[in-house]
């Protein structure tokens, strides 16, 4: 069936057409985000399409799951071009919402959707820097009058009432959702070790993200040697790509832990990485709702982060893992020993953060919470 009988279907069944609109290709734990709930629609009541600025990891996610994508390159917010071009998309495929993610497309579509009268949900992932400028506050200002705003915690909401001047009552709370991980046998474990060089006596300690300055990657190299002088058989994976790479690898080199920290890059194969982990760390300076850190506790992992952002929303401190003061290598790395030997508590830590995950952090969760939104922006457009 082309696309323009499958547009038609969807206007003749009032299947709503919801249009995902994201500032950034990924791969990242947003772009993850869009993906999945993308993905995820009630294909009986919605069909979901994706708009992004540039091609990427999220462009090739989408499509491999069946979701139409379109590139229109910007210039910016002033581009009048990307916004005749995106008008013409909206009426096109007759788009019934846009669902806009972080502030470029935030801002963007905000005003291509005031012009055409669809609604727009504007989802807002991380603190990043719009707040800095007042031109970028004013501007989230103007989008908080047309449009639903969401942010993804607790405190990323009292962030945005605090710093940007949005009355707390025109912010939404909406958690990120992961679905179960694939599960790996204790073979594939075994055979994910060895292709990594990992010695089988070994306890692994991993972190999944990106190698930007705000994942505070040196802090957890730095509390590294700390911890092999207490648990000498551990070994440190990285899985994630970024400028901090080289910078990373000379300081482990100059630490004299070279031989223990493994850098992966950039993994199709995540479930299996965290399949062969003893224990999940994330020493990140801020965060949205992380989504690595769901994803571990969903795969029955004990975890330690920093008490920053989010994080507090996901592990309970003591209770489902550790959180520690970011850029505290000691404190970091204190927690790290604990929980490596303490390997009963550890357990017990993972058990419980499984059951969290599953209970308030769901796929289905989220994609119930976002679907019943995008009902309610039709009903008051209606």
């Amino acid at each position: 069936m082309h696309d323009a009988e499958l547009c038609q279907l969807a206007v003749n069944s009032m299947i709503r057409t919801i249009l995902f609109l994201s500032t950034s290709s990924g791969p990242g734990g947003a772009e993850r985000v869009i993906s999945n709930l993308a993905a995820s629609l009630d294909p009986r009541r919605y069909r979901a399409i994706l708009c992004l600025f540039r091609p990427g990891w999220l462009k090739e996610r989408s499509e491999s799951c069946g979701i139409r994508t379109f590139v229109l390159p910007t210039q910016g917010m002033t581009d009048w071009r990307w916004a005749i071009q995106f008008k013409r998309l909206l009426r096109q495929e007759q788009v019934d919402v846009i669902h806009a993610h972080e502030f470029d497309a935030n801002v963007q579509g905000a005003c291509v959707a005031a012009l055409s009268g669809i609604p727009l949900v504007a989802t807002v992932h991380g603190k990043n820097y719009y707040w800095e400028r007042l031109r970028r506050r004013l501007a989230y200002r103007w989008v908080s009058r047309r449009a639903t705003m969401v942010a993804v915690s607790e405190d990323l909401k009292q962030f945005i009432v605090e710093k940007v001047g949005i009355p707390t009552s025109r912010v939404k709370v909406l958690y990120n959702g992961v679905d179960v991980l694939p599960q790996c046998t204790p073979a594939e474990v075994v055979e994910c070790r060895k292709e990594l060089g990992l010695p089988e006596d070994h306890q692994i300690v991993g972190v999944v993200g990106n190698l930007y300055p705000v994942k505070g990657h040196q802090y957890l190299i730095e509390a590294i040697p700390a911890v092999l002088k207490t648990c000498p058989n551990t070994s440190f994976v990285f899985a994630g790509r970024g400028q901090l790479e080289s910078e990373l690898k000379a300081q482990a080199c100059r630490l004299g832990v070279d031989e223990r920290v493994h850098f992966l890059g950039l993994r199709q194969d995540i479930p299996r990485i965290l399949a062969m982990l003893d224990l999940f760390v994330l020493p990140s300076l801020s965060e949205g709702l992380s989504m690595a850190i769901l994803e571990a506790m969903i795969s029955g992992k004990p975890v330690v982060a920093t008490q920053v952002g989010g994080n507090p929303e996901l592990v309970i401190n003591e209770e489902t893992g550790f959180l520690v003061p970011p850029r505290d290598s000691q404190a970091l790395g204190d927690k790290l020993i604990v929980s490596l030997t303490n390997t009963q508590q550890s357990a017990d830590f993972a058990e419980r953060g499984k059951r969290r995950a599953e209970g308030l952090f769901s796929l289905r969760s989220m994609v119930s919470s976002y679907q019943s939104l995008y009902d309610q922006c039709l009903k008051s457009e209606g």
